[in-house]
């Protein structure tokens, strides 16, 4: 940690009323594109680190997606500043050793070797200073696959959460890019475990996270089930559940709602809540394993007898007796939802003005949506009864990045014919 930064920080959050983040002080230089890496420093940049995000000159790649990636730019890289610099030039390598220089976590997502052959690996920076933590964001740990090219849908697909998504034969990546973000997130616990082994050894270290890992992470406990019982886990839609109404429901006008009951408590509120006497007093149906038994049979009637009341007196009654139930909302209906909007679950962006993204929504951004604002979700923690929100929007390019070689020593001159030379990219 930078004293000085620290100290800094400190004084900024007094200034303001507020107590300093967790990571206020902690300078981070990352080197990433697409999710899991600016996930990660996302992560470290919301809980009060300094990110800096070194972009191509022409600015990353993910700022100009579309489709299913136009939103990557805008969630991920909040809180943090840009400086466009050109690395296959010796003056951009220059630029970047004299900012990791005072970095506490170098952070990068690229292809094996990359980093390496730009001098810019961990066996060459921890030379030059060993206090160095140096996250890894890769396909797979070191190992038979490390040389392979790994996506999400990849690795969901080798291990086993494709498979155990969709239907029998029909494998399915589920619905949100899980790897990526979740490879992200233990990215930055593993910087903040080496920070605190730091603190004790005085040393950093690299610290590597894996999508495949990850991956067979979020499926363990299908594993620990077929070790348990030695029987392989059937696929989500045909899976034998562990509680008979565990289920979605299609009710009056077509609406529909996720309804569960758990345990025989639940059971007994349930029937009591829908005037269904017969089936609390059925002995078929007395204990939770009975009622898995008699799926079959008792899920086609709960079906019928549920079908001509309305998805909302469905969900009052659960409400009024504490039995869990869920609307299947869709995501951009999440920016009007009641929770978020009275805990401030949701944070007010302005997306970047060289474009972050297409699609529309009352929340979202569409085309030509730069400089709109828009609600971003926030980390799903408290600490101290606070949510770490935004600081800073999503950076446009070079935002921050003037100031940022200034205080590397260059004058408004050099910094203007690097811009010039192509350097670096414009900046602010």
């Amino acid at each position: 940690m930078n004293p000085q930064s620290h100290d800094a920080a400190a004084q900024t959050a007094t200034q303001t009323g507020e107590a300093p983040l967790p990571l206020a002080g902690i300078r981070v230089v990352e080197f990433t594109h697409m999710v899991m890496g600016p996930t990660c420093g996302m992560m470290l940049a919301d809980l009060g680190a300094e990110v800096i995000k070194i972009e191509p000159v022409q600015g990353d790649n993910t700022r100009r997606l579309k489709g299913s990636g136009a939103g990557f730019f805008a969630m991920f890289n909040r809180n943090k500043k840009s400086l466009p610099v050109n690395l296959q030039d010796p003056r951009g390598i220059e630029l970047v050793l004299k900012l990791i220089a005072s970095a506490d976590i170098v952070s990068e997502n690229f292809k094996a070797g990359t980093m390496a052959r730009l001098g810019l690996d961990y066996a060459t920076l921890s030379r030059l200073n060993e206090r160095l933590i140096y996250v890894s964001h890769k396909g797979f740990l070191p190992g038979p696959y490390q040389h392979r090219t790994a996506l999400d849908e990849v690795v969901q697909m080798m291990g086993g959460l494709a498979y155990m998504t969709g239907p029998e034969g029909r494998p399915l990546r589920a619905g949100a890019a899980v790897n990526d973000i979740m490879g992200g997130m233990f990215g930055a616990m593993g910087a903040m475990a080496a920070l605190l082994e730091r603190a004790r050894t005085g040393r950093g270290q690299e610290v590597q996270s894996a999508l495949f890992e990850n991956n067979v992470f979020l499926v363990g406990h299908h594993m620990m089930q077929y070790a348990v019982t030695g029987k392989p886990a059937a696929p989500m839609p045909s899976r034998i559940s562990a509680w008979a109404v565990y289920d979605v429901f299609t009710v009056k006008d077509g609406e529909q709602i996720f309804l569960a009951v758990v345990s025989d408590t639940q059971w007994k509120l349930f029937c009591e809540a829908f005037g269904f006497a017969d089936l609390a007093q059925d002995a078929r149906l007395a204990g939770n394993n009975d009622r898995v038994e008699a799926r079959s049979w008792l899920m086609p009637m709960l079906r019928e007898r549920m079908a001509p009341l309305a998805a909302a007196d469905i969900a009052a009654r659960f409400e009024a007796q504490g039995l869990p139930y869920a609307p299947i909302a869709k995501p951009q209906d999440l920016f009007d939802d009641p929770h978020l909007t009275a805990t401030g679950g949701l944070a007010d962006i302005t997306l970047p003005q060289d474009g972050a993204g297409s699609g529309a929504g009352s929340g979202g951004a569409g085309n030509g949506a730069a400089g709109k604002h828009a609600k971003v979700p926030l980390l799903p923690i408290t600490l101290g009864g606070r949510r770490p929100g935004v600081r800073t929007d999503p950076p446009a390019l070079g935002a921050q990045g003037a100031q940022l070689l200034e205080t590397l020593g260059l004058s408004a001159t050099q910094i203007a014919a690097l811009t010039e030379a192509g350097v670096v990219g414009p900046v602010n």
